[in-house]
């Protein structure tokens, strides 16, 4: 049987972390793509010669070529500027369009199977135009957000408790911004309703901290923006596709009237298996946090809007 193949458009460091995370699960061959001479083929080599140690059978190739992802099972785009200090994710709205522009009309050319998640900032434009510009189902084009988003939130919701994150479900929905929505009404922890475990103000205060938690380590690192945990999202959603596991993660779907949103993406929750994004999952939600929600999606509409007239100037 031949082995599943994941193509990975950018080879910095979300690229390379992720080409780690996959060799280590054997999810399939790796190759990452990258622009930059000899950076990939680097990383790649590099990643090959610790398989005897890690003991992973798996087939990593570098490349500068958009024609290597060929036959790709699963493209995975990270290509564009990352953040700086003092940026939003939606001042690399100009610069990124035309990186996904290029990365989508190859994908569309030599991976025309692939499940397509992209991880470029600003995440909700980006994904709307890798769907536009490749003209694939919503089914095969998600975008990574609220699988990180929901892991900080838990992250910081077991840190404030002191127990293990197995113990805090918490979900995130919403755009990739500063406006996303953690469900406070969904967090339990060890099954008990988070509000019963956290103050009000202090739930504000880690809710607060889990919108601007990419910023937050954007400002320590200085000269970057997170890698480590955003790889490993990715990695759990083509898991899930790659395995047919139909896990409901929180992803940026493509909605037709869910959530009361059409025609856009938005950070939801969803099913994801062997067809791709099978279905849209919708949760319950209190008054508040369906006003939330509302707010985000038109925050994101109007990021869509500023993308238009990017493309079009």
């Amino acid at each position: 049987m031949a082995r599943n193949k994941i193509a990975l458009i950018g080879a910095g460091n979300i690229g390379g972390t992720i080409a780690h995370l996959a060799a280590l699960k054997q999810l399939g061959d790796v190759v990452l793509y990258d622009v930059v001479e000899g950076m990939p083929q680097g990383k790649a080599l590099d990643l090959t010669e610790s398989g005897p140690i890690d003991l992973f059978d798996v087939a990593l190739r570098g490349s500068n070529d958009i024609k290597d992802i060929a036959g790709a099972d699963v493209c995975i785009v990270t290509s564009g500027l990352a953040r700086k200090p003092g940026m939003s994710r939606d001042d690399l709205l100009g610069i990124n369009a035309k990186i996904i522009s290029e990365v989508a009309a190859g994908i569309k050319t030599h991976a025309p199977d692939a499940l397509v998640i992209v991880l470029t900032n600003p995440l909700d434009a980006m994904v709307t135009l890798m769907k536009r510009q490749t003209g694939f189902s919503k089914q095969k084009v998600v975008g990574m957000a609220g699988v990180l988003d929901s892991a900080r939130y838990s992250s910081f919701l077991a840190m404030e408790l002191n127990v293990s994150v197995k113990s805090v479900q918490a979900l995130v929905l919403g755009g990739h911004g500063d406006d996303m929505v953690p469900v406070r009404s969904s967090c339990t922890v060890g099954g008990v309703p988070v509000d019963r475990l956290i103050s009000a103000e202090r739930l504000e205060a880690i809710e607060e901290r889990t919108r601007k938690a990419g910023g937050e380590i954007v400002g320590l690192l200085k000269t970057g923006s997170a890698y480590y945990s955003p790889a490993a999202a990715a990695v759990r959603m083509a898991e899930s596709y790659l395995l047919d596991k139909k896990e409901i993660l929180p992803c940026a779907a493509y909605l037709e009237g869910e959530y009361g949103c059409s025609d856009l993406y938005l950070g939801v929750p969803v099913q994801i298996g062997a067809g791709g994004v099978e279905k849209v999952v919708e949760v319950e939600l209190t008054d508040k946090e369906k006003e939330e929600v509302k707010v985000s999606a038109s925050h994101v509409a109007d990021l869509v809007g500023a993308l238009d007239k990017v493309l079009a100037s």
